[in-house]
């Protein structure tokens, strides 16, 4: 019964409201929107909050504002990856293209991971061995921590044993690139006049 009291009050209001509009010189239409208003006002009210979401989600969805989404109908990348704890981070840099950003042991696992390209592109033994001190030197430094940030977890290299790998690359490209002949030395025109060669 209390339930057919609060929809009798709710009419009766609604009534007082299009007399009121009709009697201040509003049309009829006005008073219904009016009306129309009230009434989901008072619907909304009553929900609590798991309703209203889905309320709201499918009212948006009759609208349209889901329709065309970049991942509809796609699996939602990075979605079954493992607990990483620098996801964000590394996503970041991913996305925006970043180099030489971020925190220094992420930077150092970057690093670490192409060393050894980096260490093809050098000439001498020299170099190589100036390459991993510097590159050691820095792994030292973050393992102190002082800026804060994700454990360094990137290892030291022995740097004789990155120069006997450095070489043994370069042996191994060396011998997988055949040897070109000798290119027979060119014979001038006064040569080829006189019958010397």
């Amino acid at each position: 019964m209390g339930r057919a009291s609060d929809e009798y009050k709710r009419r009766l209001e609604r009534a007082a409201e299009v007399r009121s509009v009709r009697a201040s010189g509003g049309s009829a239409a006005e008073a219904q929107v009016a009306a129309a208003e009230e009434e989901l006002e008072e619907k909304r009210r009553k929900l609590g909050s798991a309703a209203r979401a889905d309320y709201l989600i499918r009212d948006a969805m009759a609208r349209g504002e889901f329709d065309n989404l970049k991942y509809a109908g796609k699996p939602i990348p990075g979605l079954g990856q493992g607990n990483d704890p620098d996801w964000w981070v590394k996503g970041l840099i991913q996305r925006e293209n970043l180099t030489g950003l971020g925190p220094k042991a992420i930077l150092l696992r970057t690093e670490d991971a192409e060393l050894d390209a980096t260490l093809d592109r050098v000439y001498t033994e020299k170099q190589v061995r100036e390459i991993v001190e510097d590159f050691n030197a820095r792994v030292i430094d973050a393992r102190r921590q002082l800026q804060g940030g994700p454990p360094v977890i990137t290892k030291t290299r022995d740097v004789d044993g990155e120069v006997r790998r450095w070489q043994e690359r370069r042996e191994a490209r060396r011998a997988a690139t055949p040897a070109e002949p000798e290119p027979e030395p060119k014979r001038t025109w006064w040569r080829r006049l006189r019958g010397d060669g």
